[in-house]
């Protein structure tokens, strides 16, 4: 929806978030909650009919499905007492969620790579215009358990993601609070809570379709089915830097 873009100030995601993607990524599991920000610009919302994602010259582009959060309430310095991972921590950081919608963080790769080489940030690799296709809202009644999600996403009808949320390293009171104590969610914001294994490149021609399943059951909101299409003409090019 055109409203999550228009109210949301920034978009905080977690990386690392399941152990078997760390592991295809041949990446390093984190202590603590590892985040960085997307542009809102990059949001891509419904319908998705004409508006396609767009592949930048020479860039290898990955999808990542994840849940994301909309926050519902400023959280700032969060206290959250007792277990992180228990269902009481879970109750008090939900008074923050306005609702969820399903996301795909799409990611240069190449671009991130040659960045982490050289030690520097990889903002570009996440922050090109379409690269964060999102479903419509979900109401928050319809995912009682954010830890208890089926999440998927299809390549040209091929299933390359499929996992549930309860893998999780860190949930969403952990998230919340230590996101919280660096900078203030505000309304509107938007949290996407980290992907699972399968990740792997698209390119022009291709058809994603991804959705989110809660007790056998698909949320119609949560659905979403995007072309994919090579950049216009005069934008980055990977291959000119």
């Amino acid at each position: 929806m055109a409203a999550l873009k228009a109210n949301c100030r920034k978009v905080m995601c977690i990386g690392r978030n399941y152990a078997d993607h760390i592991t295809e990524l041949n990446n390093t599991r984190p202590k603590n909650p590892f985040f960085f920000l997307k542009p809102t610009s990059s949001i891509l919302p419904p319908p998705h009919d004409n508006t396609p994602i767009h592949i930048p010259r020479n860039v290898n582009v990955h999808f990542e499905i994840e849940l994301g959060i909309v926050i519902g309430k400023p959280a700032k310095h969060l206290r959250i007492p007792g277990s992180l991972q228990d269902d009481d921590a879970t109750t008090q950081a939900l008074h923050y969620v306005k609702s969820y919608f399903l996301g795909i963080d799409l990611t240069g790769r190449n671009v991130q790579e040659a960045a982490k080489q050289a030690r520097l940030p990889w903002t570009i690799a996440k922050g090109f215009d379409t690269f964060l296709p999102i479903s419509e809202e979900i109401p928050k009644e319809k995912i009682p358990d954010p830890h208890n999600a089926r999440i998927w996403l299809k390549v040209n009808g091929k299933t390359k993601q499929d996992d549930n949320t309860n893998l999780m390293l860190f949930r969403v009171p952990r998230i919340l609070k230590d996101i919280s104590r660096v900078m203030t969610l505000e309304e509107g914001d938007l949290v996407m809570t980290g992907t699972p294994k399968g990740v792997g490149p698209i390119k022009a021609g291709d058809r994603v379709t991804a959705g989110i399943e809660v007790d056998g059951k698909e949320i119609e909101e949560g659905r979403i089915d995007i072309g994919v299409e090579d950049a216009p003409e005069g934008g980055y090019d990977f291959a000119k830097l």
